[in-house]
Parts: structure tokens; sequence; C-alpha cells
């Protein structure tokens, strides 16, 4: 477990490139009622010094930045002072009801915060525990978070981003780990220190030329100095329409600068394989992989329809077999936490994993709680959270 050093703050170098929402001029529009309502009770009847401790029903990766630094805005804007104590850094494991934070001041100024400070971060927790499990099974293999696609909106998409980031950051720094190299939209590319998103073609690409080698073609004459990264499952004919743009490219395949995006939907197997196959191709070269899946989900993976490890090793037998050794293979669809597990225990020869699927499966997990802790410096909690009182008095023994 990592350790749980606080920091203060924030700098205001470290604000985010994109702009804060909600805006404290617009945010009462966003509030919960009561909380309004709570507010305007406290204007009359008097303001408090409160606590609030924040923390998380289950366990996750300490994301906090994106939160810490809309709530600075707030404190900013506002022109009060709100004290942030990080108990969980960036990038450490927290576990379940443990805080990841304190936060105190003006309960006038902090009541009205409250649901927007905790959406910007429960998600970003999860997010981040996700990827690095992701990134930790699948050590040499790099990872393009393509989430964007799958996020309710532009907020959600950086702090998905941001959390698949800081999952990265903790497998390379921890493990060694290839990690997130970078995402597929320019405005959060900044989180993985990159200046543009990454990213070739979509299958809208393939249908528009009408074959899989003509869209490889009008891709490279448009962008001749990108590598060339083809999908290839639009017609059914991954291996076939792989081989064909290989040699059709013979020199960017030697290059390195060629790879092969398989994205098979689940309804149907990869060209010209079955169960039968699937088995035949494992047991050459991940036998493994047969021996130790656990569940149903884990042997579908493995054997099933759609992007399967036995595909994927096909893949890498057929190119290597044409002599296109040199030629990489980009995987996506589907490619969770569980199925990352699966891919490592066959050891599939996946050089890229394209996946959004890290985003949290159950959105109820990411549900972020704050719960005040002390009053004027009178410690007082709801019945049933008196837990975090003995870690407030615990935190502070320690400090």
């Amino acid at each position: 477990m990592d350790g749980s050093d606080g920091i203060a703050a924030l700098t205001p170098d470290e604000t985010p490139r994109t702009v804060v929402h909600p805006a404290e001029s617009e945010l009462p529009r966003f509030v919960d009622k009561y909380f309004l309502r709570t507010k305007e009770v406290v204007a009359k009847f008097g303001d408090v010094d409160v606590t609030y401790a924040v923390f998380m029903r289950r366990p996750v990766t300490s994301a906090p930045r994106l939160a810490m630094q809309w709530l600075e805005r707030m404190a900013k804007a506002r022109g009060v002072e709100i004290r942030i104590d990080l108990k969980q850094k960036e990038g450490s494991w927290v576990g379940a009801g443990e805080p990841i934070m304190y936060v105190s001041g003006s309960l006038y100024h902090l009541i009205d915060l409250e649901t927007q400070f905790l959406q910007k971060l429960g998600a970003c927790c999860v997010a981040a525990y996700n990827a690095y499990v992701m990134c930790a099974e699948m050590q040499k293999t790099a990872f393009l978070a393509m989430d964007a696609r799958h996020c309710a909106g532009t907020e959600m998409a950086e702090m998905m981003a941001y959390g698949a980031s800081v999952g990265s950051a903790k497998a390379q720094r921890k493990l060694g780990a290839v990690g997130f190299i970078g995402n597929a939209s320019d405005e959060t590319a900044h989180f993985f220190d990159k200046d543009r998103g990454y990213g070739t073609m979509p299958h809208a690409l393939i249908g528009y030329a009408g074959s899989t080698v003509r869209a490889a073609e009008m891709f490279h004459e448009t962008h001749p100095e990108e590598n060339l990264t083809v999908l290839v499952d639009y017609f059914g004919q991954e291996f076939t329409d792989a081989l064909a743009v290989c040699r059709r490219y013979p020199e960017l395949a030697a290059e390195g600068r060629v790879a092969v995006r398989l994205d098979t939907h689940g309804g149907r197997y990869v060209e010209g394989m079955d169960i039968g196959m699937s088995y035949q191709v494992l047991d050459r070269n991940a036998p493994q992989a047969i021996r130790g899946y656990r569940t149903d989900n884990e042997l579908r993976y493995l054997i099933g329809t759609g992007v399967s490890a036995a595909a994927i090793w096909h893949m890498r037998e057929r190119l290597d077999r044409d002599g296109f050794k040199a030629v990489k293979i980009v995987a996506s669809s589907g490619f969770s936490p569980e199925k990352c597990r699966v891919m490592a225990l066959a050891n599939a020869p996946i050089d890229v994993i394209g996946t959004g699927s890290y985003l949290p499966e159950k959105w109820s997990e990411t549900y972020a709680t704050a719960d005040i802790v002390n009053y004027g410096g009178e410690e007082r909690v709801k019945v049933g959270r008196e837990f975090l009182l003995e870690k407030t008095r615990t935190e502070h023994r320690e400090t």
C-alpha cells in the first residue's frame, strides 16, 4: 500500500487547461436545493467552522486533483479560506471508508459545494483504480484511452482521462509498466503529457472507401507522415485484409509503421475461426491459459467470439508466417480489467490496447461521500459513521 502523506493545496500552475464548470456565478442552479436552504439557515443563525471527512465506499486509487482544483477556485472566487488536508496522495490505494481528505472551513461557504465536489472525485478514483489494474496485468502492453465516445459529456471525458493517467502513472512508477501512452482526443491529451490525441481511422472510413486497402491508401496519401493503423474487421476478413494492407505497404510494414487493429464484435468469430480452431491456436501458443481460466466469461475471452486471445495469437501467426514480423497488433473491443487479466494469462501478443472499458461498470460504485465530523471544535457525526470520528482522532494523534 502506498503512503498517505498529505499536501495542503495545489499551486496555480497545476490548474487544468479546461474551463472549470460550474463557475461560482452559476453554481446555485446546479446545487441540491436542501444545501441552498441550509445555507440560508446558517446565514440567519450564525456560521461555524466545520470539518468534512471525504471517503469512498469501495477500494479505489486516489485521484483528487480535479476536485481539489475546483474547490480551490471556488474559495478564490468567494474570497474565503478552505483548508484541505489530503490524507491519500494522488495514486495511493485507499480502502473502503478510509478518508481521502478532510476539508475544513466556513459551513456557509462549504455547504453548497458538496455535490459538485463529490461529482469530480468519485468517478476519477474508480477509473484510476481500474486503469492501474489493467496496466498491472499487462505491463509490457501500451494502452490508449478511447473512453471519450462512451462518456456522458465533455466533463466526464476530462475526469476519465485524468483517472486513467493517474492509474497509468502509478503502474509505471511501481511496476515499470508501459501504461497509457495517450488518448483519443486533443483536449485531454495533456494528462498523458501529449500535445494531441492518437488515432487513424474509424469503421466509417472503411465503408467510405469501399475496401480496407483503399481506406489505407486514402489515409496514407492524406497523412503520409503518420503511422498506419488499419481496422481489419469491417468486411469480416481480418486476416485477408491485414495481409493485403501489409503487401500494399511492405516498406512501412518492415519499418514497424503498420499496425492492424482487431475490433471484431462479439456476435461472430474472426475470419475462418471457430471454437475448435481457437482451442488449437491456444494449444500451440498458450496451453497454460486453458488450464488457468476460472469462469465462463474468462473462457469466452480466450476462445470465444470477438477479439479473443486465440484470435490475437492467430493474427500474430499469420503476420509472422508471411514475413511481417514488425507489424504491430492493436486490440480493442471490451478490454476491461477482467479481459486484460485473461489476455495476460494467455500472454496474448498485443502491442497496444485501445480501451474505454476502464470506465466504471457500476456507476453506484463511484459515489463519493462527505460527512461533517466537527462543528466549531466539537466532534459530531450521524449514527453509523462514528468510525470517521475514530479516524479523525487517529489522524490528529499522528500529526
